[in-house]
C-alpha cells in the first residue's frame, strides 16, 4: 500500500483538525503526505497508518515552490490550514487568501482530481471581521483556481486538543469568575473534530458535489452561556458566570494588544465574530449542504466527547470520579 495506494496531500496535517483528516484518509488506504512547516515535529502522525503510509513534508503557504513540491503526484489535496489571529508573517491575507490560492493553483497544475478546502461558518466578504472576510475571499480564490473544489465550513470545532472548551476550563482552574461576553446569548453549533475528518475523507472519496459549499455543525445548537455552564460542570468546578458587555471586552482586548495571542483573552476581531450566531444556515439545511450530506448522519454530541477530556481539570485529579 505504501507504494501503490492513492496519494493525498493534507496541508496543515499536523494541526488540530488536520490530524483527524490524516487519520480518516489513512483508514481509507490513502497514502497521506502531511504538508507542514515543521515535519520534524509531526512524527506522531506516522502511527496513524502502516509503515510508510503517512509521512510529513516541508511546506510553507507563503512560498509557491514548496507548495508545488508538496502536491506533486497527489490525486487529492486538502487544505486545513487556518489561524484564529495573525502572528508575525502569518496574516489572514497570507494564510486564508493567498495561501489558499497557491494551494488551489498548485493542485490544478499538478493534475489533482479533488480539492477539499476547509473554511468556516461565518465567512462573509461584507463582514466587519477581518477573519470572516479573509475566509470568504479564500473560498473565492480557491474556486477561481479550482472550480470543482469542495468547500467545508465548520462551526466551532471541539475535541481533545481544542482551544475552546480547554481554554475556558483552564481559565476556570485559576479564576473564580468566567466572563459571559455580550451576556452569553450568541449561539454555536459545535462539531466534533473526528466528524470533520470523516466528512473530509468522504468528500475525497465521492460524497458531495463539485464546487459546492457545505456547512458542518453538530447535533446541538447551544448558547455561549450554556457552553460555559457545561465546561465548568465537566471540569468539576463551581464558578460565577459574569455578564460582560461587548464594549468592556473590547477595551480589555485593546489594552492587551501587545501580549502574545496565546495569553490574550480575546482579540477585537474575535469580538466582532462573537456578536453573530455561528450555526448552520437554513439555506444549507434546505439545500442539503450539511454534514449529513457528506456521510456523517449522526455527528457526536458535546456530552459524548467533552467530559472525557475536561476531566483532567477536576480539582481532585483526572480520575477522581473512579475512586471509591
Amino acid at each position: 500500500m505504501a507504494e501503490t495506494g492513492k496519494l493525498a496531500t493534507v496541508f496543515g496535517g499536523s494541526g488540530f483538525v488536520g490530524r483527524q483528516i490524516v487519520w480518516s484518509l489513512a483508514r481509507r488506504d490513502y497514502r497521506v503526505r502531511a504538508a507542514v512547516r515543521r515535519p520534524d515535529l509531526a512524527g506522531y502522525l506516522q502511527p496513524m497508518g502502516v509503515v510508510g503510509q503517512v509521512f510529513g513534508v516541508q511546506a510553507n503557504l507563503r512560498f509557491a515552490d514548496s507548495v508545488m513540491r508538496a502536491v506533486e503526484g497527489a490525486e487529492t489535496v486538502v487544505n486545513s490550514v487556518g489561524i484564529l489571529a495573525p502572528t508575525g508573517a502569518q496574516t489572514f491575507q497570507d494564510v486564508h487568501v493567498e495561501g489558499a490560492r497557491r494551494i488551489a493553483k498548485a493542485a490544478r497544475e499538478a493534475g489533482a482530481q479533488r480539492l477539499v478546502h476547509i473554511s468556516a461558518i461565518g465567512a462573509n466578504k461584507n463582514s466587519n471581521s477581518k477573519y470572516a472576510v479573509s475566509k470568504a475571499e479564500g473560498e473565492a480564490a480557491v474556486l477561481a483556481e479550482f472550480p470543482s473544489a469542495i468547500i467545508l465550513r465548520p462551526s466551532i470545532v471541539f475535541g481533545p486538543e481544542d482551544q475552546f472548551f480547554n481554554r475556558f476550563a483552564a481559565l476556570a482552574r485559576v479564576s473564580p469568575v468566567l466572563p459571559l461576553v455580550g451576556g452569553g446569548r450568541t449561539k454555536f453549533q459545535p462539531v466534533f473534530s473526528g466528524d470533520v475528518g470523516e466528512a473530509v475523507a468522504n468528500a475525497v472519496t465521492g460524497s458531495g458535489k463539485a464546487g459546492e459549499v457545505y456547512e458542518l455543525g453538530g447535533p446541538q445548537v447551544v448558547t455561549f452561556r450554556e457552553i460555559l455552564e457545561s465546561t465548568v460542570q465537566y471540569a468539576g468546578r463551581r464558578r460565577v458566570l459574569l455578564p460582560v458587555p461587548f464594549w468592556m471586552m473590547k477595551l480589555q482586548a485593546l489594552l492587551t494588544w501587545p501580549l502574545p495571542n496565546a495569553v490574550r483573552p480575546v482579540t477585537v476581531d474575535q469580538l466582532r465574530l462573537l456578536k453573530l450566531d455561528n450555526v448552520v444556515s437554513d439555506a444549507a439545511k434546505r439545500e442539503d449542504r450539511t454534514i449529513a450530506a457528506l456521510g456523517v448522519p449522526q455527528p457526536a454530541s458535546i456530552e459524548a466527547i467533552v467530559p472525557q477530556y475536561l476531566e483532567r481539570f477536576n480539582p481532585k485529579g483526572q480520575y477522581a470520579s473512579y475512586r471509591v
